[in-house]
């Protein structure tokens, strides 16, 4: 699966923390993060991650444009709506995300929900969904 991560600066330590408790179950996944909470997540976990840009420099816009061609499968979006962020973004984002039928969890009981679902074999619906997974590859012979 294709996790996509965010955090807002006030939940970096958070995010961090929650992907030491789940890195078990999160390194059997591609994970994709905005640059800097990439960066902090890899460090603390090991785990690898493709960082993209800077959320406030168009990291969130890219995630949302994977989302929109089904290539992100689960969204982590810790928000902390105290901070002064892009909120179009993050409305385009989630908007992106109902739109496609991506779960999203926007804290830590949701994304701990997710995640263990995950684990359980409740999400793989989004095999069948998404063009880049493993299943709709083996099926075009790209394998």
């Amino acid at each position: 699966m294709e996790i996509a991560i965010i955090a807002d600066d006030a939940k970096k330590e958070l995010m961090a923390q929650f992907c030491i408790a789940y890195c078990g179950i999160l390194s059997r996944h591609n994970l994709y993060a905005t640059q800097i909470t990439g960066k902090y997540i890899a460090d603390a976990t090991g785990l690898p991650i493709e960082c993209l840009l800077p959320g406030e420099i168009g990291g969130v816009e890219q995630i949302a444009s994977r989302i929109a061609y089904n290539e992100i499968d689960m969204l982590l979006f810790f928000r902390d709506r105290t901070e002064h962020t892009d909120w179009d973004a993050d409305r385009e984002l989630l908007r992106e995300c109902d739109l496609n039928n991506v779960p999203v969890a926007t804290n830590i009981a949701t994304a701990e929900v997710l995640v263990l679902a995950l684990e359980r074999g409740n999400l793989d619906w989004r095999e069948i969904v998404n063009p880049r997974s493993d299943y709709n590859r083996r099926r075009k012979g790209q394998l």
